[in-house]
């Protein structure tokens, strides 16, 4: 089930159609991460009224909470959740090695206390694949192994070796008709790795692949020269998927580079505190120097906040602490980021990508390297302690 249709190219940027049991999906894309069934501070007509019809949810967590077994009963994840849209679940893979305590790791799968509750779990590729079959989304992912930044070279490559078994694994057992498999190519920040893992999965011939372990914390050079490292030995008839990339200039650079689907939470993370996105960089919404000021947070923009309320109603909320803010923020850094996709497609099939992007690019201040990284440890920093 489900197919991908290549549209148009310009130079690597590609547009396309990703067709699956719920929907079509027009590439390039963005996903809206929701976690456990839900996009923060959101329900569906919300995303649905921003143009979104695909979303990532994550197996590990509704593995462990409420139990896909529960979702199985309640009738599948769409109508668990009430969402008539397609769905893609990560597999956990990630989550477990980068949330869950004392992870062991072996080739029949990996042992690990959740980190709710500190209780004991297996993972293998078989179960991995079960439970997102149970489930029922249109995509599911294989059960991979990511390396952390500072990885040697022989645990990259045992890693990624292992990644390949359980791939194979997954397919082997995936029964679901009505679901496609992706794999994921690993190999960590070692370029030759990259393009033996990408060759390797090709040859396994899944329906889609992914990019895993990359904007993982790094800096963002190392980011693309290993994703170019590998993308090129992709299948240029499937769909491909970078994992966790979400900044606007991100989102241009992925794509310049061929890749189809992105999803990461940073427009909700950051959008629930105070963090908004335009045109000309990020603002900080809750500052003083936004009181009184009777105009939108971004002019044109035609998100539903900016349709309806000032800069200084959204800053009187987040002043005060009132829980609609998270909701209007959200809304509008989803639909910042949808109306870039929307228009890098339309720019694809007319042959200009590249003036699009730079137009964007040379008004838009990115952030600082060192403050993205500096931010990204703290935020790392404080989940690890949340979950000790």
């Amino acid at each position: 089930m489900g197919t991908f249709k290549l549209l148009a190219t310009d130079g690597s940027a590609r547009a396309g159609e990703l067709h699956t049991a719920h929907g079509t999906l027009l590439t390039p894309a963005f996903m809206p991460v929701g976690t456990q069934a839900t996009v923060k501070s959101l329900v569906w007509d919300d995303v649905k009224a921003m143009g979104y019809d695909l979303v990532l949810c994550n197996n590990y967590h509704l593995y462990l909470n409420p139990g896909c077994e529960y979702i199985a009963q309640m009738g599948g994840l769409h109508k668990f959740m009430n969402w008539d849209g397609m769905i893609l679940t990560d597999s956990g893979g990630f989550q477990v090695f980068s949330m869950a305590t004392l992870a062991k790791i072996k080739d029949e799968g990996v042992h690990f206390r959740s980190h709710i509750d500190g209780s004991k779990h297996f993972f293998t590729p078989e179960i991995a694949t079960r439970a997102q079959e149970l489930l029922g989304s249109d995509i599911a992912m294989v059960l991979d192994q990511p390396v952390a930044p500072g990885a040697t070279y022989q645990q990259t490559k045992e890693a990624m070796d292992r990644t390949h078994r359980w791939a194979e694994r997954c397919k082997a057992c995936h029964t679901r008709e009505d679901q496609q498999l992706f794999a994921i190519v690993q190999g960590g920040f070692e370029p030759e790795l990259r393009r033996i893992s990408a060759e390797t999965l090709a040859e396994m011939d899944f329906p889609g692949y992914a990019i895993g372990g990359l904007s993982v914390g790094e800096g963002k050079a190392l980011t693309w020269s290993n994703l170019e490292a590998c993308i090129k030995y992709m299948p240029e008839d499937k769909a491909r998927y970078m994992m966790g990339v979400g900044s606007p200039e991100d989102l241009f650079e992925a794509i310049d580079r061929g890749v189809d689907m992105m999803d990461c939470v940073l427009a909700t993370r950051i959008a629930r505190n105070a963090t908004l996105w335009t045109s000309y960089g990020r603002i900080n919404i809750d500052r003083p120097i936004y009181k009184g000021k009777d105009e939108p947070i971004e002019e044109g923009c035609d998100c539903y906040t900016c349709r309806t309320f000032s800069k200084a109603y959204v800053n009187h909320l987040f002043r005060n602490k009132e829980l609609t803010a998270y909701r209007l923020a959200s809304i509008h850094n989803l639909r910042f980021l949808k109306r870039i996709v929307i228009g890098a497609r339309q720019a694809i099939f007319d042959g200009r990508y590249s003036e699009y992007k730079k137009a964007f690019l040379d008004n838009y201040q990115v952030v600082n390297e060192k403050v993205r990284l500096d931010q990204k440890q703290r935020y790392l920093d404080r989940k690890a302690k949340e979950q000790a």
